[in-house]
């Protein structure tokens, strides 16, 4: 049951006059509609953002109607209640709509920059963080961001101004919204609008909805807080192999830790020490940029290593490491890191050349397998 079911009879005639003259213009409301859709998307063209999809609606005649009969109540009962917006073909924002969808949260921030850049085509007027209230209220909603933008100086604007009002001097400028938001998060809220805000009898409406609405929230903001995480990771990794980016920076004890934890997090147990055993390792062998690591450090040799020597305990990184330098070096990185052949004592040449004769054998079954 919406606002205009339950309307008072003695201000139907106000309200239907509205919608009378709103299903009169919004053909023209419809082709700027068209328009600002058109604008969005070509903003996006040419950028590093790139949504899903850019959509857009006009506002329906029963939509309008419905809201257009939205009342505040009088003190006194007697007395009519006030209508919530007098003029709405005036007093509406949301007549025309348009939605610009993401795939990450942080480019919700990105594509909100961009649109309100373009200072020679809109004018913001508003914007609005919809999770802001549920953040600091300690509860759980979806996330988008509402701006409001007013046209300048625009001809389409300018022929629906003098279809409205044909004796008005037509300005050019009007306000519309844009909403951006997660694919996620419009998933959620189209849901969300079907089921609580269309619903067709108040009555039928339990407490357990709001239960679950909010639920489902909290589970989508896990869910985007772990997909931002893996788009940061994959950012990360993929900058590591930038020869001329991050892949060249040099490899001192703090650049092996960090560009370790991010490959390889779950090998951690020397992540507070000092790294520099590793820089003197790897440089033993000319290996002194991001690159050269993450090279080494590559899931389907660590495999390989990890069965030929069919280690008792996960090693750490510094076993690790040793590891993977022998398999790709063998006696190259015996003789470069160990002690001289004619040492007395020797245990690190012996374990070390223990290790490279099982990983011999094991790539001997390999190839014979």
């Amino acid at each position: 049951m919406g606002a205009w079911d339950s309307l008072d009879d003695r201000l139907r005639p106000v309200v239907q006059a509205s919608t009378d003259e709103y299903a009169r213009v919004r053909p023209a409301l419809e082709k700027l509609t068209r328009e600002m859709e058109e604008s969005l998307r070509a903003i996006f063209t040419d950028s590093p953002v790139r949504p899903l999809f850019v959509a857009s609606r006009t506002k329906t005649v029963e939509s309008f109607r419905d809201k257009a009969a939205r009342t505040l109540p009088s003190e006194d009962p007697a007395e009519l209640p006030t209508l919530l917006f007098p003029d709405p073909l005036r007093n509406l924002i949301d007549l025309v709509g348009l939605r610009v969808i993401v795939t990450l949260p942080h480019e919700v921030d990105e594509a909100a920059n961009l649109i309100k850049r373009q200072r020679a085509e809109f004018d913001c007027r508003g914007d609005r963080e919809k999770d802001i209230g549920s953040i600091e209220s300690g509860t759980y909603g979806y996330s988008s961001r509402h701006l409001v933008l007013r046209t300048i100086q625009n001809d389409t604007v300018r022929e629906f101004h003098k279809l409205l009002d044909p004796d008005q001097r037509p300005n050019g400028s009007y306000q519309f919204e844009v909403q951006i938001r997660t694919v996620l998060a419009h998933a959620w809220s189209e849901i969300e609008h079907d089921i609580r805000f269309k619903a067709g009898d108040p009555r039928a409406w339990s407490p357990y909805f709001d239960r679950q609405f909010t639920a489902t929230a909290a589970m989508l903001e896990t869910v985007e807080t772990a997909f931002a995480e893996l788009h940061e990771r994959y950012e990360t990794v993929t900058g590591f192999w930038d020869e001329d980016g991050q892949g060249s920076a040099p490899l001192t004890p703090n650049r092996i830790r960090d560009v370790w934890m991010t490959l390889l997090p779950h090998v951690n147990r020397k992540a507070g020490d000092d790294w520099g055993w590793a820089a003197e390792l790897l440089a033993a062998h000319g290996m002194k940029t991001t690159m050269d690591l993450a090279g080494l450090l590559q899931a389907d040799i660590i495999t390989k290593v990890r069965k030929a020597l069919d280690h008792r305990y996960s090693p750490g990184p510094d076993r690790l490491l040793d590891d993977l330098l022998l398999w790709r070096f063998g006696k190259k990185h015996i003789d470069l890191t160990a002690e001289p052949e004619d040492a007395a004592v020797k245990p690190r040449r012996e374990s070390l050349g223990r290790r490279y004769r099982q990983m011999q054998l094991f790539r001997a079954r390999e190839e014979n397998a």
